[in-house]
């Protein structure tokens, strides 16, 4: 069964879900899954490969149904990781395992750097964070140039410039940017403007996940297990890059994982990937810290 709780919060009432007992049953701890943007139907295929362990997912404050309070639209790491610090001491069930996707394990990095004492794994599966990259500032560039498509025309038009920056392979040299935007028909998507200028991804209210700078000092030196994990179909693209390059900050090799950046994700959102080979590899990573 799920459970669905709201934690409230001077800045946000926060949305989180339950799936299993508490305490955890078999001595394992909290399976916690974290996205940004993404909320936690996105994890839905995934869970329901762990039913012997206790799952939680969240709304990040702003998304979905974790309403915010605070009167601000950014979506920083640094918030996001204090209100899961807060959901997991309200778990009461000590420190947990971590799944985080995307901005999700950058908001996960945060946590660890902040309260080492509440994870004891953190999968972090390809952390767009610009800083490690060697071209750093082009994809500052890069990230402005779909951003400035989507202030220009909608949706469509950054949807379809965000897809190019992602699947571009290597470095973002002066070829990439003299490429022109695509058209979002190649991918399917609506002609014209659809007048949205919030959009979590598209607009800069998440620029602060793709400016995190990770604290190495301070990651290494956390009790917690790190797992920079990369997927098997995005090597060289931009994703691929920054979590190799935090890997490389952190002194490990990233785990591979199967499929791309979603492949958790089942084929109801629309970004299938191999969620049952996923959890499988997941199970591994995680059950080699419980050794």
């Amino acid at each position: 069964m799920t459970q669905t709780h709201t934690l409230v919060t001077p800045g946000a009432d926060l949305v989180y879900d339950v799936r299993g007992p508490l305490p955890p049953a078999g001595g394992l701890p909290v399976l916690l899954m974290i996205g940004q943007p993404m909320t936690a139907e996105g994890f839905t295929s995934l869970a329901g490969h762990f039913p012997d362990r206790t799952v939680v997912t969240y709304d990040p404050r702003g998304l979905g149904r974790s309403t915010r309070k605070d009167g601000r639209t950014d979506h920083a790491p640094q918030h996001q990781a204090a209100d899961l610090h807060l959901i997991i001491e309200t778990l009461g069930a000590g420190p947990v395992d971590v799944f985080a996707s995307s901005g999700g394990a950058v908001t996960g990095l945060d946590l660890v750097a902040t309260h080492p004492g509440d994870v004891r794994t953190l999968v972090a599966h390809e952390p767009p964070v610009n800083a490690v990259l060697p071209d750093a500032a082009n994809a500052d560039r890069a990230r402005a140039r779909f951003h400035e498509a989507y202030q220009a025309n909608g949706t469509s038009a950054g949807m379809a410039a965000f897809i190019a920056m992602t699947s571009w392979q290597g470095e973002f040299t002066e070829d990439y940017f003299a490429q022109p935007l695509p058209d979002p028909a190649m991918f399917g998507m609506p002609p014209g403007d659809d007048g949205t200028r919030d959009d979590p991804l598209l607009s800069k209210n998440s620029w602060a996940v793709t400016d995190y700078r990770p604290d190495a000092a301070l990651l290494t030196a956390a009790p917690t297990r790190i797992v920079v994990a990369v997927g098997e179909e995005t090597a060289g693209t931009y994703t691929a890059r920054t979590a190799i390059g935090l890997a490389s900050l952190l002194g490990q090799e990233p785990a591979v994982f199967p499929s791309h950046h979603g492949g958790f994700l089942g084929g109801e959102h629309g970004y299938a990937g191999k969620p049952a080979e996923f959890a499988a590899r997941l199970r591994e990573v995680l059950d080699a810290g419980h050794n």
